[in-house]
């Protein structure tokens, strides 16, 4: 973060997003570097914002700021979002956010944006052991099964997998009183990945982790 001028007696800082990015590469997402090389002015950019000191309602703020000129290391140009609670930020506050440091892009009408290869997002859901979403136990063993945890208004279905952890972190888990949770299935894949390449196997597969040859073993019903 780098510290920025002050109004009112206090100051703000813009996050550098790459630390999140690199520990949560599943569930972060930010536009390609070909995507940001092509923003001219009059498109907006999308920045984190904190507040200093932080004592306020909301830990940060994502807003936007439009671009007035690009320089070699970021982005010139006036904040663009009403701050919710940041009365030492105003809307059209001049700003310079380094190009690394942006997270999104909104392209001006008159400017066509670049073709870049879609994403692929893993927001389905799963069940998985707190001793994996909590970094205490690799994926051990997983299956897929039919998906049947959403409701008929969820934006993101159950993908059917279920996720467990080694036998000492699922023991661990019932001492501590914690129970599987359903979640996204990037968050577990940013605790352990060793499995991505089984993300689209059918329902009805198991996988087993076999430490002697460090891979996941296909299991015989």
């Amino acid at each position: 973060m780098a510290e920025c001028y002050a109004l009112y007696g206090d100051s703000f800082t813009i996050d550098d997003p790459r630390p999140v990015m690199q520990a949560a590469r599943y569930t972060f997402f930010t536009p390609p570097s070909e995507a940001f090389a092509a923003v001219a002015a009059g498109d907006w950019i999308k920045a984190i914002f904190r507040s200093v000191p932080a004592d306020r309602k909301f830990d940060a703020e994502r807003m936007w700021v439009k671009v007035e000129e690009v320089l070699p290391d970021g982005f010139a140009g006036r904040l663009d979002t009403t701050p919710s609670d940041m009365p030492q930020l105003a809307l059209g506050a001049a700003l310079f956010v380094p190009r690394d440091w942006a997270i999104d892009i909104d392209w001006a009408e008159d400017h066509e944006p670049p073709d870049y290869p879609p994403r692929r997002h893993y927001w389905e859901r799963c069940m998985v052991d707190a001793c994996v979403l909590d970094g205490r136990s690799q994926v051990d063993y997983l299956y897929r099964e039919a998906g049947d945890l959403h409701g008929p208004d969820d934006e993101y279905r159950d993908s059917g997998w279920r996720i467990r952890g080694t036998e000492e972190g699922i023991a661990e888990d019932k001492h501590l009183g914690l129970s599987p949770s359903y979640v996204a299935l990037g968050a577990v894949l940013n605790q352990d990945d060793r499995w991505l390449h089984l993300v689209d196997e059918p329902e009805g597969e198991h996988f087993q982790w076999w430490d002697e040859e460090s891979r996941f073993v296909r299991l015989d019903d």
